[in-house]
């Protein structure tokens, strides 16, 4: 079985964390409905969601995938870089207890779980704002016993890695150029963002669909030239929280 843990959003939203956009006014109940699609959006693809309350004094926490890094073997429980964003953890691991055993990142250390790119058991990990050089040897040393090979990575002028990069279907990954280096993934056939649309590279590849923001219809175009099949969402309001579709859910198997 396929899970998906999400959480509602935060009435606090507006007071998110911003690292790389100038704060702009954020309609709670649209962002609402969006993230009501969003959920709608996964389970009508298969998975199961598992659908955290909305907290009113974690305005980030609808980006639960700040707060794990989820492999077959294990849940790695982050230590944010935003310290407003450590008591977001608590919940979800209580989730994760359930299905994996559990690590944790402990500080020095800092990581958010949007720095973190899996490539089948190749593991990249964005060192720059919320994530450092620390917490990759703490994924290094938690990961390699199963098989995975850590490396760092520098994405430039984007909150987080998947800002930068993402999956985007069997064989290829979704890159803006400007915010990390494609050469890092050889052997990946690269499609890389319209310049139009920078913030165009997070894409959530679920097997058979491609979800894709509604606000980049250029590289969405892209996406199916390459074959790819693209479902949109509307993240307009999460977007000026600098939150993405890979943001919003953990997904793993039971």
């Amino acid at each position: 079985m396929k899970f998906a843990i999400t959480r509602d959003v935060s009435p606090r939203i507006g007071n998110c964390e911003l690292a790389h956009l100038e704060r702009a006014p954020i309609d709670l109940g649209r962002a609402r409905q969006q993230h009501d699609a969003y959920c709608g959006a996964l389970s009508e693809l298969g998975w199961t969601i598992i659908r955290l309350p909305a907290s009113p004094d974690l305005p980030d926490s609808v980006f639960v995938e700040d707060t794990t890094v989820v492999t077959d073997e294990a849940a790695i429980l982050t230590n944010p870089g935003a310290t407003s964003r450590r008591p977001e953890i608590a919940p979800v691991a209580e989730v994760l207890e359930k299905f994996r055993k559990t690590a944790v990142v402990r500080p020095p250390a800092t990581l958010d779980g949007g720095d973190v790119f899996f490539l089948g058991r190749d593991v990249w990990v964005g060192v720059g704002v919320r994530t450092n050089e620390q917490a990759v040897e703490v994924l290094r040393a938690t990961l390699q016993p199963y098989g995975f090979a850590v490396r760092a990575a520098q994405p430039h002028g984007c909150l987080h890695l998947k800002s930068a990069v993402t999956r985007a279907g069997p064989d290829c990954l979704i890159v803006n150029p400007n915010w990390i280096e494609p050469r890092n993934f050889s052997g990946w056939r690269i499609i890389e963002v319209d310049p139009q649309e920078p913030f165009a590279a997070n894409v959530l590849w679920l097997g058979e669909v491609t979800l894709a923001a509604e606000a980049y219809p250029r590289t969405r175009d892209r996406l199916e030239a390459h074959g790819l099949k693209c479902r949109t969402i509307d993240m307009s309001e999460l977007a000026k929280a600098e939150g993405g579709l890979t943001c919003c859910s953990i997904l793993f198997d039971a």
